[in-house]
């Protein structure tokens, strides 16, 4: 699998990489981490070609196939959702427009290169699965919560994070070897980041990401990989299995360093005491070496440096009445209604979560609690002597782009400049960085800096839209900590459910039919209290990937050169009659095809129950790795079973309706 040697990459003074090494294990799922800055995103463009090392190599396979989630979406993108879903597989789409081309030939009286190039397409088009296109691509748009109205609208009339969703969709569909994702679920609201995340569990190549989400850095991880002082250091383990190797290891380093200065420092005593004497004097240059020997080794073990993390402390608000805000029977949207009749009373010290499947007016909601967005209907009031700080998820609504990081701040509150910097150094702008322009900061640094500003108006109602995206995981957790704090109010929406669960008092639930609810506690609370109350469970994953039926995927697979309509008669004419058979013998070709994979399958388990019967029964982690796999081909068996039969039927029943069918003219 991929292999990057001796990387190095440096921006100015400031060093990225330096002879950085890695070799990517098949099959595994590495999770990237290091702090705001380190470098993870540069090295993720490298990997993709999008940027190019000072120094080093990337050594990728021949056979190996490289998918990434692109910045922005296609600029020219097919005519429907799916049409632009399916495109993702581009190999398939060049096999399947080689068969379109074929046919064409073939009805213009083509002769047997035609057929030829027909039946060469065809098959590798059908060997790769290419029949079951349609229904894989319509199971992963509709995990990603697209409905089936989306599937035949336009993708330039989709929102920016709907568009990101489709380029994901179409990065799945495509099913690379090596697939990279930059926090994949920024976009994403609750149920479907719970899809994408069982949908890449069972992701059979190498997966290399990055994300905030602790909660998904433990689900998904099977290595961690740590950016850090410019080297890459690999763990074992999921996010928190790496935190306690760490901590060990640099446990272990701290000791040896110990003993290493202690050893140095008593060979210098000696040079000091007795490097004049003559009689010592070999003795005094032998360690004089061996100090500047253990110098070096020093130099090498030099410990991790503390990372940059955003340092947070809100002012105490002003205090409001015990009811802060009240939305009766409110309506939200633009030209027509996202939500109807929502009822929400925030009380003094509440803090809510906003929950809910993307596109149903939850950051409108917001917008229109914020005072930026009109309300289409019912009441939206604060109470008296309410201040309210809104932070959005696109910056560009409340920040000026042309003004510098310092202005924007001063401008967002009643700061003196010296406070002001004071608060940019907690959210890492130190120095010259607070004289940048906005429209020069990378993502992450214009939503501290939007942060920054939103925490300045020591408001008493805060109204966060996604606070965490573009965050590393230890401001996450500090912003966490400072709004478990907060004595304030607080409405927010967020997809990370680790940062929620550390927030929320209480879960806003919003449904696409318009109903909403108000639940005291957790997530855990909310799905608990709201199968209490009959209320559906926004939470719960969306179908998998899988296509709806297999009895729809063998019609697709069993469909050749395009036929007449059979006539009501039941007579098939003789070309209808060829097209037929060629049918049937597709679907017994495929039967062949799954009855030698079934024999394979069947095979494979038999010879791990032989390898499990003879490893030593202390080893528990050979018996259970053997064990996973041998249960990764028992699902894989049962699958080839079920389309066999399935197939056996629509074969017999082919046979059937040809043997009693009528053969016209």
């Amino acid at each position: 699998m991929l292999r990057i040697d001796q990387l190095k990459k440096s921006f100015g003074a400031r060093v990225l990489f330096a002879g950085a090494s890695y070799h990517f294990p098949e099959g595994e799922r590495v999770a990237l981490v290091g702090a705001n800055g380190a470098g993870k995103t540069t090295l993720l463009n490298i990997l993709c070609g999008l940027d190019q090392p000072d120094d080093g190599k990337v050594l990728i396979p021949g056979n190996a196939s490289i998918g990434y989630l692109p910045q922005t979406p296609n600029l020219y993108p097919e005519a429907t959702v799916l049409a632009e879903c399916e495109a993702g597989a581009v190999h398939l789409i060049n096999l399947r427009r080689a068969m379109e081309k074929a046919i064409e030939r073939l009805e213009d009286g083509g002769d047997d290169a035609a057929l030829h190039a027909y039946e060469e397409a065809e098959t590798a088009f059908r060997l790769s699965d290419g029949y079951a296109l349609e229904s894989k691509a319509q199971g992963i748009l509709n995990g990603l919560g697209f409905t089936e109205e989306d599937l035949v609208k336009s993708p330039l009339a989709l929102s920016g994070g709907w568009r990101m969703r489709l380029e994901l969709a179409r990065l799945f569909l495509r099913d690379p070897s090596f697939l990279i994702l930059d926090e994949p679920t920024n976009h994403l609201d609750l149920p479907s980041l719970m899809w994408v995340e069982q949908y890449l569990q069972t992701f059979r190549g190498t997966l290399l990401f990055v994300s905030h989400d602790r909660a998904l850095l433990n689900r998904l991880a099977t290595i961690t990989l740590h950016l850090a002082n410019a080297r890459l250091q690999p763990y074992r383990g999921n996010f928190d299995a790496f935190l306690l190797a760490r901590e060990e290891r640099m446990n272990q380093e701290e000791a040896e360093r110990g003993q290493l200065r202690q050893r140095r420092e008593q060979m210098e005593k000696f040079v000091d005491r007795f490097g004049a004497k003559a009689s010592k004097a070999a003795q005094a240059q032998s360690r004089v070496k061996m100090i500047a020997r253990i110098r070096e080794v020093e130099d090498t073990m030099a410990p991790e440096g503390s990372d940059d993390t955003v340092f947070i402390n809100l002012p105490l608000p002003a205090r409001t009445p015990r009811l802060v805000y009240r939305v009766e029977d409110g309506s939200v949207g633009y030209t027509k209604p996202l939500s109807r009749k929502l009822n929400l009373q925030i009380e003094r010290g509440h803090k809510i979560a906003i929950i809910g499947a993307n596109g149903i007016g939850k950051s409108t909601f917001l917008r229109t609690v914020a005072g930026r967005q009109p309300e289409l209907a019912g009441l939206f009031a604060p109470s008296a002597d309410v201040e309210i700080a809104y932070f959005a998820q696109e910056q560009r609504e409340t920040l000026d782009m042309q003004a510098t990081v310092l202005q924007n701040l001063l401008a967002a509150g009643d700061l003196g400049e010296r406070e002001a910097r004071r608060l940019l150094g907690g959210f890492l702008f130190r120095g010259d960085d607070v004289f940048k322009q906005m429209k020069v900061l990378s993502g992450g640094e214009q939503s501290r800096l939007g942060l920054a500003c939103s925490l300045a108006k020591r408001a008493n109602l805060l109204l966060l839209d996604e606070p965490t995206n573009h965050l590393d995981m230890a401001s996450v957790e500090t912003l966490a900590a400072s709004l478990d704090d907060y004595t304030g109010t607080l409405l927010f929406v967020s997809h990370d459910r680790s940062f929620i669960d550390s927030v929320c008092t209480h879960v806003f639930a919003m449904l696409a039919d318009g109903r909403s609810m108000l639940f005291t506690g957790k997530l855990a609370d909310y799905e608990r209290l709201a199968e209490i109350a009959g209320f559906p469970n926004v939470l719960k994953t969306h179908k998998s990937d899988a296509p709806k039926s297999l009895k729809r995927a063998t019609q697709d697979a069993a469909v050749s050169v395009p036929s007449k309509e059979s006539h009501a008669s039941g007579t098939l004419s003789p070309i209808e009659l060829k097209d037929q058979k060629r049918q049937e013998q597709k679907i017994q070709s495929r039967i062949k095809s799954l009855e030698l994979d079934m024999a394979k399958a069947r095979r494979q388990i038999a010879g791990l129950d032989e390898a499990m019967a003879i490893v030593p029964g202390s080893d528990f982690s050979k018996t259970a790795a053997l064990h996973q796999e041998q249960q990764a081909l028992a699902v894989q068996l049962e699958t080839h079973e079920m389309e066999w039969m399935t197939l056996s039927e629509e074969f017999e029943g082919l046979v059937s309706k040809r043997s009693s069918a009528k053969i016209g003219k």
